[in-house]
């Protein structure tokens, strides 16, 4: 075998190879699900994709003899830097991510490129994999690789995580999704949870209006920025990414799957279901075209799947870690869980991605008695 040589993306051919190289790599594990292309162009192009308005990158290829065996990201949040280090983030932390390799030479050549990159760019550290942003699809698949990833998660050959570690990077945080049975009613103690929030009238929990989108996705993004404000790892959203998630979801959005609970009249909680979208995806093989997007437009239509994923969910600072917010969020997974089977025939749910250390999250997982199913871990490593 050649020496492997990596170079930085320059070219309209080095973008498309970029993109290319993803689904190549990963093209014979069946439960790999390869993202529509016309995303993945989106999520690296300037001017498409408002991370790049508080972001640098740096694409890099690999290749042998001249064939591309491999590719990295190297990026900078700088929203990112502002965050507080006690955090995750903070000051001098860069990341890369979008890897994929042949071999492990190949993987260990474009880490160190990405390393070269970040230290020229100032940076100290290093946070990775983040592909791209840490709202998109942050860590690294250690854990259910034997079921395909739900939507706007990601998926990774199990080889890589010896590789990461063997190149000196350490378990920074672990990310976990848990599994769940909804055709199944709660515990008992639930449902009289549920009951006594039922006739509690300050309590009034509601599903979104699509005909005020704009209005309801703002109420639910200000309180995700406050809620998630003290996490790990957390960046603030700007008003344009607000606007371009809000466009990006609203294909998904159904009124019966995203809830907002408000406390005497105020928005005080949120949960935001979807549909799977990955199931009609890996059907297609991501491409629309050129019969692929009338499948995904049927599907839109009256999307029939076994899996609903909860991608997110928030309580205002105020309540967190009280019984109130332990309430609320019962309350919404209930209601959801109901539509869910009633009207899209699902079987099972997904809660996450959630921080292994979010203690008031984990416990109400534990007590609907879902399981982890996936883990994703961010590594750190100082450059």
């Amino acid at each position: 075998m050649g020496e492997v040589t990596v170079t930085p993306v320059t070219a309209k051919r080095d973008f498309k190879s970029f993109i290319d190289c993803g689904y190549r790599l990963n093209a014979n594990d069946p439960n790999w699900v390869p993202p529509l292309k016309a995303e993945m162009v989106e999520l690296l192009t300037p001017g498409k994709n408002p991370f790049h308005d508080h972001a640098r990158m740096q694409l890099f290829l690999a290749r042998k003899d001249g064939r591309v065996t491999g590719r990295i990201s190297a990026h900078i949040d700088e929203l990112a830097l502002t965050q507080p280090s006690e955090q995750g983030m903070g000051p001098g932390t860069g990341n890369w991510g979008l890897l994929d390799a042949e071999d492990e030479a190949t993987a260990k050549a474009l880490i160190a490129r990405a390393e070269k990159w970040l230290r020229e760019q100032g940076m100290t550290r290093v946070l990775a994999p983040i592909s791209l942003s840490i709202w998109e699809e942050p860590g690294l698949l250690v854990k259910g690789h034997d079921h395909p990833p739900t939507v706007m998660m990601g998926h990774h050959d199990p080889k890589y995580q010896a590789w990461i570690e063997r190149d000196g990077y350490e378990k920074a945080k672990s990310l976990v999704t848990y599994d769940l049975d909804i055709t199944e009613e709660f515990p008992p103690l639930i449902q009289r949870v549920i009951a006594s929030g039922e006739r509690n009238k300050r309590i009034n929990v509601r599903q979104v209006e699509i005909a005020h989108f704009d209005r309801e996705a703002q109420i639910i993004i200000d309180i995700l920025n406050e809620a998630w404000s003290k996490n790990w790892g957390f960046v603030p959203f700007t008003e344009k990414e607000k606007e371009h998630i809000g466009k990006k979801l609203k294909p998904l959005v159904r009124e019966d799957l995203i809830m907002i609970a408000e406390l005497d009249g105020e928005p005080a909680a949120f949960m935001i279901t979807l549909p799977d979208a990955n199931e009609p995806i890996k059907k297609i093989n991501g491409k629309l075209f050129p019969f692929g997007w009338l499948t995904m437009l049927r599907w839109l239509k009256n999307p029939q799947v076994k899996t609903m994923r909860v991608p997110l969910m928030g309580v205002v600072q105020r309540l967190q870690n009280s019984r109130m917010a332990s309430q609320l969020a019962f309350m919404m997974i209930e209601y959801i869980r109901r539509n869910s089977v009633s009207r899209y025939g699902a079987t099972r749910g997904e809660i996450g991605w959630i921080l292994d250390d979010n203690q008031g999250m984990i416990a109400i997982a534990d007590a609907i008695d879902s399981k982890i199913n996936r883990e994703y871990r961010i590594y750190s490593k100082d450059l």
